[in-house]
């Protein structure tokens, strides 16, 4: 038998992305802990809290009355009636619950936006840094990645004047994350306002990531739902990850006008259909049951932010913007960069890794290549570790 080699084995596309950084800081720490290795770890994106008490018993109530059957694509009725109240309680946001849909966590949400949205030679307006998975997800679905610089020395801010500059004939959408992973940074009302009105006059989608939307800590939370007269070119992408405690549950949603959230839906019908059916009913009961939780949390985040700003500043040549939402610190590493052989951050916090133990993920993944973030929803006492073990080994290279 002849076997005939072909010249191409993997579709173009599957080249266009890399393995999530956060997913391969993950894997590389789990091994050096099945090793053996106690490591502090500043990599997980997660809450330290678990998921409060009265969503885990809707779930085991769903899972008690056999609610384990398929559901329709979108969600239940009822969860995305509690989707839909809560933005509007909380925003003013108008949506329909045939404008809803529920997700297999926010990154479907995402994915799914940017495959329905961006078709080959589109263009993404997006500010650096970001989410590690913006940029392969917009290259994925054939886009181009159109970045937009920030200052360090304004906190990665993006302004409306920003964002206009960027755009061409060619943007076909805009991602906003605020407050941002991994910077913290947060859109003025001010700015958001302005870049809904230009991207609505120009006809230009607007992806919002509002997954830490309630981790605002500069003031009120504000969401381009609020903008009602817009809505036909938003695209709300949330989570419960954040907000509820629940990033293993995998809940996500997106809030958007009935022709855009029928294409999302249609796309999810052919992949993972709806979203786990017992997970919905813990969804409701987060968005409608109390949410003292999202007050409790976000007052420890902001205790753990200052705790762990004021552990870095200990480290000579550490800098360090404030984060003004989010869970993460983003350092200035670059003092410490050609030294000890050291030459780009994924070095350094792969050396942090291995002699350290410190987990932490590097920022070429986020787009800058001078920083590290690290996430500190933990201990203070893993703080207070974490930042001893990493001074000394970023003050004995030479």
């Amino acid at each position: 038998m002849t076997v005939i080699a072909t010249a191409r084995v993997f579709a173009d596309r599957i080249g266009r992305i890399e393995v999530s950084a956060t997913m391969a800081v993950a894997a590389e720490a789990a091994k050096l802990r099945a090793q053996g290795a106690n490591l502090v770890d500043f990599g997980a994106g997660e809450p330290h809290f678990p998921t409060p008490r009265h969503i885990k018993d809707a779930a085991i109530s769903a899972i008690e009355a056999n609610f384990t059957r398929y559901t329709v694509v979108p969600g239940i009725p009822d969860l995305r009636k509690a989707i839909v109240e809560r933005h509007s309680c909380d925003f003013g946001s108008e949506y329909s619950i045939d404008e809803a849909v529920f997700t297999t966590g926010g990154k479907q949400a995402l994915f799914n936006a940017l495959q329905i949205l961006v078709d080959h030679g589109d263009e993404v307006i997006l500010p650096v840094p970001y989410w590690v998975s913006f940029k392969d997800i917009i290259q994925y679905a054939g886009g181009k990645v159109v970045y937009l610089e920030t200052s360090e020395a304004e906190n990665f801010r993006i302004t409306a004047d920003a964002i206009e500059r960027a755009i061409t004939p060619r943007t076909k959408a805009i991602i906003l994350n605020s407050p941002s992973n991994p910077a913290g940074s947060v859109v003025s009302a001010e700015d958001l306002e302005r870049i809904v009105r230009v991207a609505h006059e120009r006809g230009i989608y607007l992806l919002l990531d509002e997954c830490y939307v309630y981790l605002n800590y500069a003031g009120k939370p504000v969401s381009g739902g609020s903008f009602t007269w817009a809505k036909e070119h938003i695209v709300i992408l949330g989570s419960l990850s954040k907000t509820y405690a629940m990033t293993g549950w995998r809940a996500g949603f997106a809030l958007a006008a009935k022709p855009v959230a029928a294409n999302l839906s249609k796309l999810q019908s052919q992949s993972t259909s709806n979203a786990t059916s017992f997970v919905q009913k813990a969804a409701i009961a987060a968005l409608s049951g109390p949410q003292e939780c999202v007050a409790e949390f976000r007052a420890e985040f902001i205790g753990l932010r200052d705790y762990m700003l004021a552990a870095l500043a200990k480290i000579p040549g550490v800098t360090c913007t404030k984060p003004e939402g989010a869970f993460y610190v983003y350092p200035n590493i670059s003092a410490y960069l050609g030294k000890g052989g050291i030459r780009t951050a994924t070095e350094l916090a792969t050396r942090l890794l291995h002699q350290a133990h410190v987990v932490t993920v590097p920022g070429e993944a986020f787009g800058t290549s001078e920083h590290i973030r690290m996430s500190y929803p933990v201990t203070k006492q893993n703080i207070d570790e974490g930042t001893r073990r990493m001074g000394e080994f970023l003050t004995s290279l030479r």
